[in-house]
């Protein structure tokens, strides 16, 4: 599938980015992505700053989770690069991933959570479909919701 871009013609699975949460979901949502054989993948763990409060996890924690992330893509995609950010706002931070590590495409799996859930959390998902500047790809879930 190609976009026009600058008058150029792109692969939309040129490079993707793949926004991961944790070494399961890195796995889910590797595996999901893999049927689509992508020609290039980022693997991009945001740790979320408290911006001003003290931070959800410990820097290292962070830090440990998203090589325990970024290991369990590689078992899918051996050559996959990663790329960790720190921001207070994790759709941004996706955002400035893609345009930093010159994504064709973001892939991401739909995270658990109630309607009430996604509307206190400001729905993270209609943010990033709606203010990316590259095509956002959602992957399926399994049938067991996973």
């Amino acid at each position: 599938m190609s976009s026009l871009d600058d008058g150029e013609a792109t692969d939309l699975l040129g490079h993707v980015l793949l926004p991961i949460a944790n070494e399961e979901d890195a796995l889910s949502t590797a595996r999901a992505l893999e049927p689509y054989a992508p020609e290039r993948v980022t693997a991009l763990h945001v740790v979320e700053k408290g911006g001003g409060v003290p931070d959800k996890t410990p820097v290292e924690q962070s830090e440990e989770l998203a090589a325990e992330s970024y290991a369990a893509v590689r078992t899918v995609f051996p050559d996959a690069g990663d790329h960790t950010a720190y921001d207070r706002d994790v759709v941004s931070a996706i955002l400035d991933a893609a345009d930093e590590v010159g994504a064709t495409a973001i892939a991401y799996r739909s995270r658990d959570g109630n309607r009430l859930m996604r509307f206190l959390s400001g729905d993270l998902s209609a943010k990033l479909v709606t203010n990316a500047t590259v095509p956002v790809i959602a992957l399926p879930r399994d049938d067991d919701g996973e």
